[in-house]
């Protein structure tokens, strides 16, 4: 008996029709997934499941909600925890699910959680809210964290401020949950710095720009306990020829981490490089369209033969078969209703 995987997709449910989650059966072989059912939660703007697929996260209005993965895929609610912010928009977690990290773009605020034994959400040991002015009145003229994420050796933790273009980077106590200002990564103005992901050698930290639309490559080294950054290289997320408005959006990586792929809103599509393992760096393969408008997530089947866009302007989600010795991908399924999407995390079951 082969693997088995569910998926679950986070939606907001101000408009439309959705619940808040849905659950999906995935079929690896065929890259395809189906509609199961629906669970309640306001607004479930982002959903993360822990490291081990136990235990699966989602944002709502009111804070974090948990719930127990079952061994069919299903969902049983264990509680919910308070952030004592404005709704998050971003889950990370550590290796061994001891802490939780949400990111606030509404208060530009992060806020660290400790764990329950049972793998639910506990009290909160520390919260930073980011101060500084942007460049962009419109846009990005005060502080929107968008992502946190430790580095691999978890001696930090690196938030992506969009609305001032910086990530800043904080020593991170594994004992008692607290955070202390490091460093400062200032970026490109108007940049906007959105997700930032890490290979998991710990060399390399990949970074997206929603506003100047390229990916970023920066080498990494915590060795002597000081967050040491350099940026080896800036790559469009978008092909020769891309539409006027854009917004890069996701970033992800292959399962063996030999490819990363990111979208672009406005324009539409997938962007998909090889990552080169020693040196970190990308080289772009191909740029195509997504069959539907705002790929908020995408990412990779297991196996790698196969591909899902998160679209969340027209309520889908597409999937493609991906062709590595011709360099593009083809969309082999109709599109999955599925009522204003936000992210999709994909979960090994147990055997």
């Amino acid at each position: 008996m082969g693997n088995r995987y569910a998926a679950y997709v986070g939606s907001y449910t101000y408009i439309g029709n959705s619940k808040g989650v849905t659950i999906l059966d995935v079929d690896p072989e065929k890259g395809t997934m189906s509609r199961r059912k629906e669970i309640r939660v306001n607004n479930a703007s982002y959903v993360s499941s822990s490291r081990d697929g136990t235990r699966l996260y989602s944002i709502a209005d009111d804070g974090i909600v948990s719930f127990r993965i079952l061994p069919d895929g299903d969902l049983e609610r264990m509680g919910k925890a308070t952030i004592r912010g404005m709704r998050g928009c971003h889950i990370s977690t550590d290796q061994a699910n001891h802490f939780m990290f949400v990111s606030g773009y509404h208060d530009g605020k992060v806020t660290v959680l400790r764990m329950e034994e049972d793998g639910s959400v506990g009290e909160i040991t520390d919260s930073f809210y980011d101060k500084g002015i942007g460049s962009i009145a419109e846009r990005n003229f005060r502080p929107h964290i968008s992502c946190s994420r430790l580095t691999p050796d978890e001696k930090f933790l690196c938030i992506t401020n969009l609305g001032i273009d910086q990530i800043k980077v904080f020593h991170f106590n594994k004992d008692t949950g607290k955070i202390k200002m490091a460093d400062v990564i200032r970026c490109e103005l108007e940049s906007a710095p959105r997700f930032l992901r890490f290979s998991s050698d710990g060399k390399f930290m990949y970074v997206i720009s929603e506003l100047k639309n390229y990916l970023s490559v920066y080498s990494y080294d915590g060795s002597d306990g000081l967050p040491k950054f350099e940026l080896l290289q800036t790559i469009s997320t978008v092909g020769k020829k891309s539409s006027n408005v854009n917004a890069a959006a996701a970033l992800r990586f292959s399962p063996d981490e030999s490819l990363v792929l990111c979208s672009n809103a406005g324009d539409n599509s997938i962007g998909i490089y090889d990552r080169n393992a020693e040196s970190g760096l990308l080289t772009q393969r191909v740029v195509l369209p997504v069959s539907g408008e705002y790929p908020k997530d995408i990412g990779m089947f297991p196996g790698e033969k196969f591909i899902y866009s998160v679209n969340h302007e027209t309520s889908t989600m597409t999937f493609f078969t991906w062709v590595p010795d011709k360099n593009y991908f083809y969309m082999h399924t109709p599109p999955l209703k599925i009522d204003q999407p936000n992210c999709c995390a994909l979960v090994k079951l147990p055997d």
